[in-house]
């Protein structure tokens, strides 16, 4: 019966004719405090819902403030990870919510971070394992976060370390995995190749322009992609609404860069 929950659970998250999602994570206030986009979290969930976006992500406190009740659908996604930037190890997650807590509040799936090669990467690998069982046991989807970081990754976005998380992630249970793109389809094709369960890529930092944003997604999806999970380069846009339905055109529609940018 749990694969039954997580294949209609996964229905909320992946458009069923495309295969694809659009899922913008807003969990940034924990880590980096009210920044630009999230003071007026419904205001915000509402725009990113309008534009056409599958899910939102964020900590328990995004169905209080974020829940609509109204509109068009959105899924809802529990991170259960956490660190601030005021700690003495940023790198270092911790679990701040279980995935029965999830489930009390309507969440549709839950997701975790890993900084591997962190420090402290070796709890972070066991409880990325013990979530993984839970979401087994209660039909749970899992979306992993699988970054490469510490002293010996010289960049987060050099193919052999992205491949190599992103391949950690789905060896040790996710059913999703979200990684940085790696910079051009030829080495992102690696990462997606080397990953048996669904690929979708992180915004990072905030982009120059809209278009250079809609060319990283527009490629990694002709590579196998599945979509995205971005939120800063969302959520801090001047206008959230028009650039996921953007992003929709091109993940949903099969849009280009330039078809998108001229709707």
């Amino acid at each position: 019966m749990s694969e039954i929950g997580k294949s209609v659970r996964m229905e909320r998250i992946f458009d069923r004719n495309t295969g694809n999602a659009i899922i913008i994570p807003m969990d940034h206030g924990v880590g980096a405090g009210p920044i630009k986009g999230l003071i007026d979290m419904p205001s915000t969930v509402n725009k990113i819902a309008e534009g056409g976006a599958n899910a939102v992500l964020g900590h328990m406190g995004l169905p209080k403030y974020g829940h609509r009740g109204y509109g068009r659908d959105v899924g809802l996604i529990i991170h259960l990870s956490a660190s601030t930037s005021l700690g003495p190890d940023p790198n270092h997650k911790v679990l701040v919510t279980t995935v029965e807590e999830a489930i009390k509040v309507g969440a549709d799936a839950v997701s975790v971070h890993i900084n591997v090669g962190a420090h402290d990467e070796a709890k972070m690998l066991q409880d990325l394992g013990h979530i993984a069982r839970k979401c087994d046991e209660w039909g749970m989807p899992l979306l992993a976060m699988m970054y490469p970081r510490g002293s010996k990754v010289t960049s987060e976005h050099d193919v052999e370390y992205v491949k190599h998380a992103a391949r950690i992630g789905a060896e040790l249970g996710a059913d999703i995995v979200k990684t940085n793109y790696t910079g051009d389809m030829d080495s992102f094709r690696e990462v997606v190749q080397g990953c048996p369960v669904p690929v979708v890529i992180a915004g990072g930092p905030r982009m120059e322009t809209e278009n250079e944003l809609l060319e990283m997604i527009y490629d990694s999806l002709q590579v196998g992609g599945k979509g995205v999970a971005i939120g800063r380069n969302v959520f801090q846009s001047d206008d959230p609404i028009k650039l996921v339905s953007r992003i929709s055109m091109i993940v949903h529609k099969g849009f280009t860069p330039d078809e998108a940018m001229e709707s």
